[in-house]
């Protein structure tokens, strides 16, 4: 798994047993490997390549799965392995024009591990005329059933819910995709605890344009990309102090999240992501709702979408659905992702 933020990859060794009716899961290893300054620059970047170019970057990307994931299965001894699926790394995400890209040929992968792999699991959504995401409630369905709602605090906070019988979900506003590249203009690679954004002051003028963007009007299923960041959020940064804009955009966060908390009478939420991490936007979520706020183990923290995605790869290689309709608007639930 490879998120939006570029903390590094997420490699999740999960082992899934089902007793006839409900699924189980242990995570038996887990690990991040950061990205060298050059693959974060070419992830960061690919956005602006070339069609020549990001063709190159799938490819090698690819094989630079395929090495990695490799690596790990021999440092940790592993023999038995059913399969791999891999999300790669999403550079264009615009399901209203009828495509997404998530970087990285699986049949690299399967060339380098001698793996079956799973891989392009948004795609098909996407051409049946969903969002293409949140594509995790499938797991937060299955796995995570015991919470009212499943709150990811990735690059993008998105949650899942079940309203009325279904499943539903959507991206609710932008996190560490904004926090990070603020903390970086502070030789920071992330805003650690929250502490830059304390220490700085909320322009409330500013957190009012941001509130005020359209998407937050807009009905669920709905979802963002680097594109919404460039198109809405980028013209709105201002020339201030960064203490104070990572101040604002955390508030602009906390806001955004505790509405929708607030909004579906949100009784107890599982948080998970790396933004779990970042204290003072859990102080200001928790000060806006009266949701139950639930903070696991550091492996489900750090682990739980790449454990979905996982799980997503069985259910495909068992042709069971493992797409929700209902949560990313497409016209039926599916079994979606490129089996090699």
């Amino acid at each position: 798994m490879s998120g939006t933020s570029l903390d590094g990859l997420d490699i999740c060794y999960s082992k899934f047993t089902n007793d006839g009716s409900d699924w189980d899961f242990e995570i038996l290893n887990c690990e991040t490997i950061p990205y060298s300054s050059v693959w974060e620059n070419q992830l960061k970047d690919a956005i602006q390549f070339s069609s020549e170019k990001l063709l190159e970057l799938n490819s090698e990307f690819g094989f630079y799965l395929g090495e990695r994931t490799q690596e790990f299965i021999t440092k940790n001894n592993i023999t038995a392995l059913d399969l791999i699926s891999s999300h790669g790394h999403t550079v264009f995400h615009q399901p209203k024009n009828k495509f997404t890209l998530q970087i990285g040929d699986g049949r690299a992968i399967k060339i380098k591990t001698n793996k079956t792999v799973i891989y392009d699991f948004r795609s098909q959504d996407v051409l049946l005329g969903g969002n293409g995401a949140p594509l995790v409630p499938i797991g937060d369905e299955l796995l995570f059933s015991e919470f009212d709602a499943c709150l990811n605090l990735g690059g993008f906070s998105n949650i899942s819910l079940k309203r009325d019988g279904k499943r539903i979900a959507f991206d609710i506003c932008p996190v560490n995709i904004i926090l990070n590249d603020l903390a970086l203009k502070l030789g920071k690679k992330y805003d650690e605890n929250g502490d830059l954004a304390r220490s700085g002051n909320i322009d409330y003028e500013h957190l009012n344009e941001l509130d005020q963007l359209h998407f937050y009007q807009e009905k669920a299923p709905k979802s963002l990309g680097i594109e919404w960041i460039n198109d809405q959020i980028s013209p709105l940064i201002r020339n201030q102090k960064t203490e104070d804009l990572l101040a604002t955009f955390t508030e602009h966060a906390a806001v955004q999240i505790a509405k929708v908390l607030e909004e579906f009478e949100i009784k107890n939420v599982l948080i998970t992501g790396g933004g779990t991490y970042n204290s003072y936007l859990i102080e200001k979520i928790k000060a806006k709702t009266k949701t139950d706020i639930h903070i696991p183990t550091k492996e489900i923290i750090e682990y739980k979408e790449a454990l979905i995605f996982a799980f997503m790869g069985v259910l495909r290689s068992l042709n069971l659905n493992n797409i929700l309709s209902s949560a990313t608007g497409s016209s039926h639930d599916h079994s979606s992702g490129i089996v090699c």
